[in-house]
């Protein structure tokens, strides 16, 4: 893929997603491959709308993934153990690695960003593993594990207050996916659905006057059910904040 650089630089890692016995399950077989970037981390610019968050989240170890495990955006914060099938090159365990991005190959499941794809080799053979482009792979859904951080709502930077609000959930922990998001009308007491843009980005041109209280439709072990955050965003948001919560999911 005409694609260099130090490859130690991708070596180092420090795990936040770990797989769990109770989730154990088999083991898809697809491919994987990787693309450029300069520094090894991801791209901000993914199609999930992370931004920032994206390129480093999980020490940069994140994927873009294929249309199956995308799935219009409602992959996007999705945990998945990837490793390579060819055990000359590669370690068992492979790698963790979270969904920001949208992306296929050559037949693949996953587009890893350097580091990621590095930490599927063997300590000296990550060289080898760059030059084969596309490895063939197996992978299995894992619940993501965020030490010390709780799920946070950031004002996309794309808002415009007081008239549009657009918010992407951050530190989506276990096994969950996001399918939707109301927002709450105080003035008329009730909730309104919230338009998913594009990716996790969801967006209303209808943000209440005061602190904004969200609620989002998760699909998890227990099922599809609904959280609520009340308040958790302030009246006065600004543009490419962060606001954190006290909901961790499981």
């Amino acid at each position: 893929m005409g694609f260099s650089l130090k490859f130690h630089c991708c070596l180092m890692s420090v795990w936040v997603l770990l797989p769990t016995l109770c989730y154990a399950q088999d083991y898809v077989k697809s491919r994987a491959t990787y693309y450029g970037s300069p520094d090894c981390l991801g791209t901000p610019r993914g199609a999930c709308g992370y931004g920032e968050f994206g390129r480093t989240v999980n020490d940069a170890n994140v994927a873009g993934a294929s249309y199956r495990l995308y799935k219009n955006g409602t992959g996007c914060g999705t945990c998945y153990q990837v490793r390579c099938t060819n055990p000359q090159l590669c370690t068992e365990n492979g790698v963790n690695i979270v969904v920001t991005d949208y992306g296929e190959g050559d037949n693949t499941d996953f587009i890893l960003s350097p580091r990621a794809y590095s930490r599927m080799a063997q300590s000296d053979k990550a060289g080898e593993l760059f030059a084969y482009g596309v490895v063939e792979v197996e992978y299995q859904r894992i619940p993501c594990r965020y030490g010390g951080y709780k799920m946070q709502f950031k004002v996309h930077e794309h808002s415009k207050y007081p008239n549009y609000l657009a918010i992407v959930i951050l530190y989506q922990a276990g096994q969950t996916e996001i399918l939707a998001a109301d927002v709450w009308q105080a003035d008329c007491k009730e909730w309104i659905g919230m338009r998913r843009a594009y990716g996790a980005v969801f967006d209303t041109t209808y943000p209440p006057s005061g602190a904004v209280t969200l609620r989002f439709q998760v699909q998890g072990r227990a099922g599809v059910y609904w959280v609520q955050a009340s308040n958790v965003i302030p009246s006065d948001w600004k543009a490419g904040v962060a606001y954190e919560s006290d909901i961790e999911l499981e």
